[in-house]
């Protein structure tokens, strides 16, 4: 009995100390697609997930996909941390997705990076512009566009590509047409037509996936289009033609963000997931495969990768959004929008 009682208890002390290695966690995380979950899963999510012995899944989306889950699974959160665009973002705070982050090292973080209450963090920032396949436009011998006004030019017939207005890009795009047309995100109806009446006869197709996007321009089909920095950079990365474009009028900034979404049981590993996200080593990975501009000072801006980006001299050209305004009205635009718009 004393020999048996010993094994128990040997074999109970090998199984207590076996039982923590074993019970792997989970994490999820929910981000765009295209370059975003390549990048992520094969050089920032392998090593974190050694480190913390956790399963990562990913979801990809755009940012109105990931909103919309968040209010889905409103009652029972499965996401842990949300990667959005900043206007959307501002939504989910508003809406109370969105906790505090715990423990992040501001001191390193440009201050536009920062939400209030810390319930969110910039972790990559991009300007909006147009994209140009280089080798189409010197075949053809086309200037190279230098204002928004540029895409209404007939011989863009059915070549140009923009995203919807659910995608942030589609959005700056009427926004920017409405500012440029006597209006503004307080007065959005000269944007709606000149997007109706100029633009949408250029249009090749409104297009939300990075993927099919990338498509659209490897197949020739699409020659010039709405896009986002580092969108722009991380295909020129591929060796295809393409050249970023900083209208004169303005690019406005979009802040892809990052936030803990709020639950009775938030997982500390999400935390983690966003200091890692805005490490210098994390942002320069970032940098260097998908041109974004960092959020963290100790980046180095000066490096070949971010010959698009908005920083430097070509932070000038930023444009700020009015976000109270536009996500004040933006379900109403959207139903317009595809009223109207996009038929």
């Amino acid at each position: 009995m004393i020999r048996l009682a010993r094994w128990g208890a040997i074999v109970g002390t090998v199984l207590a100390g076996a039982l923590p290695a074993m019970a792997q966690q989970k994490l999820t995380v929910a981000a765009y697609g295209g370059v975003w979950d390549s990048h992520l899963r094969e050089k920032v999510f392998p090593d974190f997930e050694k480190k913390h012995n956790v399963k990562i899944d990913y979801v990809a989306g755009n940012s109105t996909d990931t909103l919309a889950k968040l209010q889905a699974q409103k009652s029972n959160q499965v996401i842990d941390v949300a990667i959005m665009d900043d206007g959307v973002m501002y939504q989910a705070i508003q809406l109370g997705f969105c906790t505090p982050i715990k423990g992040m090292d501001k001191s390193e973080l440009y201050p536009a990076a920062l939400f209030k209450d810390d319930k969110a963090v910039a972790v990559g920032q991009t300007g909006t512009g147009f994209m140009i396949n280089t080798k189409v436009f010197k075949e053809r011998g086309w200037a190279t566009p230098t204002s928004w006004n540029d895409l209404k030019d007939p011989k863009f017939k059915k070549q140009l590509v923009i995203p919807p207005i659910n995608n942030t890009y589609g959005l700056y795009t009427l926004m920017m047409y409405a500012r440029i047309n006597g209006g503004g995100e307080k007065n959005i109806d000269p944007g709606f037509k000149v997007m109706k009446e100029q633009i949408n006869p250029n249009v090749l197709a409104y297009e939300p996936s990075p993927g099919k996007m990338t498509e659209l321009f490897q197949s020739g089909q699409g020659t010039i289009a709405v896009w986002g920095t580092g969108r722009v950079q991380a295909f020129a990365n591929t060796g295809f033609p393409v050249d970023f474009i900083y209208p004169k009028e303005g690019a406005p900034i979009l802040l892809a963000s990052a936030c803990i979404v709020a639950k009775p049981n938030v997982s500390p590993l999400a935390n983690e997931m966003i200091k890692t996200l805005v490490s210098a080593p994390v942002q320069t990975g970032m940098a260097k495969d998908m041109g974004n501009g960092p959020v963290n000072t100790k980046v180095d801006v000066n490096m070949p990768e971010l010959r698009m980006a908005p920083v430097g001299e070509r932070a000038k050209l930023v444009l700020q959004p009015d976000w109270d305004t536009i996500n004040q009205h933006r379900d109403e635009w959207t139903k317009r929008w595809n009223r109207e718009v996009e038929r």
